[in-house]
Parts: structure tokens; sequence; C-alpha cells
């Protein structure tokens, strides 16, 4: 549904709404003051309070059983009735209903579902444009379902140590069913052609989008998934509120990467960032480079990476891809943050390594060539083999290829020690193979490179053994000195 609705355009606002048949009349042709409606709002974690906004709504009255009634369809009823009768559907769906016990107020339950049902199919069905105070009382109804209290996650509750968020059990919101319905109705009203984005704005105000972009912190994926939808929609639509929506986004992360380390929305909001950069204009201001200096790159950082690196991989190869220039600032930021001891981890970076040299021209290549290939030397040593056999897997690269041996008189001393290891001892034999390959692939492009190299090795390694002889000698005339001195029972090593 994301990438279907992702496809549609809306409409920009004109002259001629003004005389668009109004479903509930013309604005002001119904006298609205007969109808009260009370609202409810439990503010989400985090959310500053903006006491001046018109989408924050008041208590609601007290819940009876006489107050959830059936009403008529609205395409029963004459025209000039519908406002009074949409906005007392309104009140029916502000009201909150326990989930904790599904055999409680069952049919208060199924009477709100069918009505959310009615408004969704009404919007969905196009029947026509809301007057201004039907669309300020909806937005303030699905503000008072949806902009609640998230519930602790698992280990808050039970005070357990916190586990891998990939092994932790999905929770389900068990209010779904209505929830559900109103993330629908919120996303044709966003998506709706007859939605001025001029009025529109007045009640989706950055107070109702900052508490949205909270409710990404939810467990249950399905309303994420709803969420980035209707974010999406918003950024595209209402073009006042994008340097708010990145700015919001951003928090988010410095949030997630240097206090909390824990979010469960941050792959939803980076498939949201993936979109934006894409339409990121060139030549790309200083704000978005800062960006991605200051929160994508340390998003590399965090403990549970794994759970978010497909979207995040992505958005950095959008910012390469659009700018080439940012290479070298990519590079180095992910050798920056290279991990140490965690395997599954050092694969990941090393696909998304490869992403970005594929994107990287000839002059940011050089600029970074000594310390990215003083780390995948160390991959190449790796004793787990994914590692590096991933590593390896670069020279089956052509761009990569290329680039290696326009400058191979840097690469290969790097990267030679390594192979002959890899080749000497390595306990894998697909390893093994792949390096006799690049080995060979060296040899042709450059025999005489190829042999000094090995020169310099051999060398190396006999300076070695020097080395390691003059101490064992040490260590040998030390124990005979011991020994003559009456120390026979030290133990020489």
């Amino acid at each position: 549904m994301f990438k279907k609705i992702m496809k549609g355009g809306h409409r920009k606002a004109s002259k001629s709404d003004s005389t668009e048949k109004y479903a509930f009349g013309p604005p002001g042709s119904h006298n609205p003051s007969s109808v009260v409606v009370n609202h409810a709002f439990r503010p989400v974690l985090n959310a500053p309070e903006q006491n001046s906004s018109p989408s924050v709504p008041i208590a609601p009255p007290p819940l009876s059983t006489a107050a959830v009634e059936p009403l008529p369809l609205l395409r029963d009823v004459p025209v000039a009735e519908r406002q009074s009768l949409f906005l007392r559907k309104l009140q029916i769906c502000s009201y909150q209903l326990a989930f904790t016990d599904m055999l409680k107020t069952v049919r208060e339950k199924e009477v709100k579902r069918r009505t959310l049902l009615e408004l969704v199919d009404f919007f969905q069905s196009g029947s026509g444009k809301i007057t201004e105070v039907c669309q300020e009382e909806m937005i303030k109804m699905v503000a008072i379902n949806i902009c609640r209290c998230l519930p602790p996650a698992s280990h808050e509750n039970t005070g357990q140590e916190v586990t891998d968020p990939e092994e932790e059990e999905t929770h389900l919101d068990p209010s779904w069913p209505h929830l559900q319905l109103v993330y629908e109705l919120l996303l044709r009203y966003v998506v709706s052609s007859d939605t001025d984005t001029k009025v529109a704005k007045r009640f989706i105000d950055h107070s109702f989008v900052l508490k949205l972009i909270d409710l990404f912190d939810s467990e249950d994926p399905r309303e994420r998934e709803y969420l980035k939808t209707i974010l999406h929609r918003i950024y595209g639509k209402f073009m006042v509120h994008r340097p708010f929506i990145r700015k919001a986004i951003n928090n988010i992360f410095y949030r997630f990467i240097y206090e909390t380390g824990r979010y469960n929305g941050i792959g939803e909001l980076l498939e949201i960032l993936g979109s934006i950069i894409n339409g990121f204009a060139l030549p790309m201001k200083e704000e978005h480079k800062l960006f991605l200096a200051k929160a994508l790159i340390p998003l590399h950082k965090p403990k549970p990476v794994a759970t978010y690196h497909h979207q995040l991989s992505y958005c950095v190869t959008q910012f390469v891809e659009k700018d080439y220039k940012l290479a070298d600032t990519v590079i180095r930021g992910l050798l920056k943050y290279w991990p140490v001891t965690n395997c599954q981890k050092e694969v990941l970076f090393l696909g998304e390594l490869e992403e970005v040299l594929e994107a990287t021209q000839s002059a940011e290549f050089q600029r970074c060539m000594v310390p990215l290939f003083r780390q995948i030397a160390r991959c190449l040593n790796n004793p787990h083999f994914q590692v590096s056999e991933r590593a390896l897997f670069f020279w089956n690269n052509e761009h990569i290829v290329g680039l290696i041996a326009q400058n191979r008189h840097v690469v290969l001393p790097l990267i030679f020690e390594a192979l002959e290891k890899n080749i000497l001892g390595h306990w894998n034999q697909a390893v093994h193979g792949l390096t006799v390959n690049v080995r060979k692939m060296f040899m042709e492009v450059d025999a005489e490179l190829f042999e000094e190299c090995r020169r310099q090795y051999e060398e190396k390694m006999a300076r070695a053994r020097e080395v390691e002889d003059q101490r064992e000698m040490t260590w040998k005339r030390l124990a005979d000195v011991a020994a003559e001195r009456g120390g026979g029972n030290l133990v020489a090593v």
C-alpha cells in the first residue's frame, strides 16, 4: 500500500475548490453549536506541551452505555443533516475503550468499529469535501485515539536484563482493530485530493506531527508501517512541515545514539529518509551534509544496527550517488565505527562499503585508500571465514577492481602480507581458493610490482626470524648464567 500511495500525487489547491460540492453543504450553512463534542488526550512521552495548538483536545465525557449507540448511515440522511451526524459519529469514535479485557464493553467496541469503518469508506468513496469544522474535530478524534502513552518495553516491565532486539518477541497492540481504522482514516484524509493543505495545516500542525513521530517507538510493526506511510505523505503534501520533520527525526537519532540505545522505529524513519534524500536538489545544502556526518554515520555505532542496517546503507549510498565528493567522508566514517569483535556486523559493513565504493570516483578513492585497505587487510586475515570471504568478494566487482588497478602501487603493498598469510595458513578452503585467485590477478596485472612486493615480504620475514632467533639465544644465555649461579631450579621459557 505504501508504494501504491507514493505513486499518487496530490492536486494543487485552486480557485475552483471554492465552488466544489460539499458533502455537508457549503461551510457555515449549518450551525454546529447544537452538537457538543468533548475530547480526551493522552500525551505521548517526550512530546512538548503546546497549549495554543488547535489540535490538542480536551477531556472527554465519562463513558456510558447510552453514549455509544448506533447512528444512521451518512448516506441515508439529507445533505443538510450530514454535518451534525458526522460530528456525532466523531464523538462516538472519541470514546476510549479498554482492550485489556476483551469481554468488557463488547457492544460499544463493535459500534465504534462500525462507525470508524463507515468514516473510512466515506473518504475512500470520494463523497465530497467536508467542512473545516469537521476536519478539525476529526483530527482531534484521531489524536485522542493514537496519541497515547506507549506501554513500557518487556525488559522494563520484568526488570530483566536488556536483550538483543532481534531476539525479543513482537508485541501486538490488542486495540489494533480500532487503531488500524483510525490510521486508515487519517491516511485517506491526508492523501485525498479534496484536502486543501492551506486549511489542513492548521490542524495537522507541528504539535500533531511531533506526536506522530514519537509514536514510531511503538513495538507493534503494523502501527509503525502505517505511521511510515502517513508521515511520508505529510512530508510530501505539507511543504511547510518539511524542515521540522527532518529536525524531529534528527533529534530522535541523537537520542537513540547517545542516550537510550533503544528505539523501535529507526528502520521505518530511515526508509522515509531514503526517499527524501533521493529528492535532494544539487548542489546539496550544508544542512544535509551535516545530517550525514552527525546522524547517519554515527548510526553505525549502536549495537542493534543489524535491525536497520539495510535502510541505513541505502540512505548513505544515496548521499554518495547524489554527490560523489562525499565518498571520502562516508568511508572514513565507516572505518571510525568499524566493529572489532562482532563478525556479523563486520560482514554488514563490508557489504555497505562495497556499495559506497561502486559510486566512488578515483580522486575520492585516492584520499582514503590507505586506511581503507589497511582495514581490508585485517578482514582478509579474519579467522571468521564469512568476514574474510566477504572482503575477497571485492575483487568480483569490476568498478572496484578498476580503482585498485589504477592505484596498485599503493594497494598491493598494503594487502600482500595478508594474502600470503591466507595462502599459508587459513583454515577455510573457500577463502584459500579466493585468495589464490586475487593473488593471481595482481600477478597478471603487474608482475614486476608483484615480485617487488614478494621480495620485500621475504626480507621482512627473514628479519622477523632473525629477531626471534636472537630472542631465543638471549633467553638461553640467561638460563645458563642462572644455572651457573646455583639457580638450577629455575624453569627456562
